[in-house]
């Protein structure tokens, strides 16, 4: 058999290398020790098929963190997102599961924070003006008060997890403009979108402020908000902590695409 030239051969380890560090599920997936943090929207309420032992975090078989560990080969997962969680309360209840190990978190928070509950309540039940009057305030949560609590917690995981890639995910548009749908006026709709415009605004700049990997899923979600005819969100529903929330499509199609895109570097950065 003739040898190859140990030039060659060197040449072969480098590419062989390279291709490790790059190719997506590759080997180093299995150092991943993946922890999600967050509110409804990273618990996957609205996406049905819930743990019985979550109690009323609803954290879903069918949430973008459950399907993101089912695809990888991962040393560790620890699911923490609860239903109504804000920046309060995942600094006081769901940081314990970070430690100096964690690779990867991926974190939703926020939008109860400036009374989410309480904004779509109010546009689905009063007037067009009430509804944009709530909108307003919430907004004026969202620049003045949402950053600071933003960098408290952001100061916090990082502190718990200095290696980890922290992953922020924002929140879509709920609606798509168009002439005729049942339910909101437009006025209202738009209201409700500029609303998710100024939050993933301010969520971004904090992410940034702290280093870490801002996902935007309005695009994922662009033509599957409510009235687009494929809805990726649920309307108002029965329960009715559902409604607005990602059905589970929303959590395959569009959340898990989302952190997949970011959580990928952290796999090839730590081959």
């Amino acid at each position: 058999m003739r040898l190859a030239h140990p030039c060659l051969v060197a040449f072969g380890a480098v590419i062989f290398a390279a291709a490790s560090l790059l190719w997506p599920g590759s080997a180093s997936a299995a150092g991943t020790n993946y922890v999600a943090l967050g509110d409804s929207y990273s618990s996957g309420t609205g996406a049905g098929s819930y743990d019985p032992a979550s109690g009323s975090c609803n954290r879903s078989a069918n949430a973008y963190p459950n399907l993101w560990a089912g695809a990888h080969t991962t040393q560790s997962f620890k699911f923490v997102a609860c239903s109504g969680a804000t920046t309060s309360s995942v600094s006081s209840g769901q940081l314990g599961a970070l430690d100096s190990s964690t690779t990867l978190v991926s974190v939703t928070v926020g939008g109860n924070d400036a009374g989410f509950s309480d904004v779509m309540e109010t546009c689905v039940l009063y007037s067009t003006s009430t509804c944009q009057s709530r909108v307003a305030k919430a907004e004026a949560y969202m620049t003045g008060t949402l950053p600071g609590q933003l960098d408290s917690l952001y100061s916090q995981i990082r502190s718990k997890s200095p290696s980890a890639r922290v992953v922020v995910l924002g929140y879509p548009h709920l609606y798509k403009i168009v002439t005729v749908c049942a339910g909101l006026g437009n006025a209202k709709r738009t209201a409700l979108n500029e609303a998710a415009d100024t939050l993933d605004g301010v969520i971004a700049k904090a992410a940034g402020r702290a280093g870490f990997t801002w996902s935007d899923v309005r695009d994922e979600f662009a033509g599957h908000e409510l009235c687009s005819g494929d809805d990726w969100l649920n309307a108002v529903t029965i329960p009715i902590e559902s409604s607005y929330h990602p059905t589970a499509r929303g959590h395959r199609l569009g959340y898990l695409p989302a952190l997949t895109g970011s959580a990928g570097l952290t796999l090839r950065k730590q081959a």
